[in-house]
């Protein structure tokens, strides 16, 4: 229950950075936001996946919290600054600025 949560909260990241860009500067710079934000999580996915699978080596399929919420939980924290750097913060000091 609280993958899927977690891979709700990736959802909703991915909708806001698509739509986000897609405002701004059209619908390829969205669809580049969305390819950025998967290919993130996949490869720190990759490696949360195997810090996870060596704090708990041996998780029961029906348990609450296995090795995959871990690892989802422990991908969330390098996203966020990736989310808040890329898509939170404006990069010019005109947008700052207005």
């Amino acid at each position: 229950m609280i993958d899927i949560l977690i891979y709700h909260l990736h959802v909703v990241g991915v909708l806001y950075a698509f739509t986000l860009r897609w405002q701004k500067e059209g619908v390829k710079s969205g669809v580049l936001a969305v390819a950025t934000c998967v290919l993130v999580m996949i490869f720190l996915w990759a490696i949360t996946g195997t810090i996870a699978r060596a704090l708990i080596p041996n998780s029961q399929p029906g348990a609450l919290f296995t090795a995959d919420t871990l690892s989802l939980l422990l991908l969330l924290i390098p996203e966020y600054f990736f989310f808040r750097a890329f898509f939170l913060r404006s990069h010019t000091t005109a947008e700052r600025d207005a």
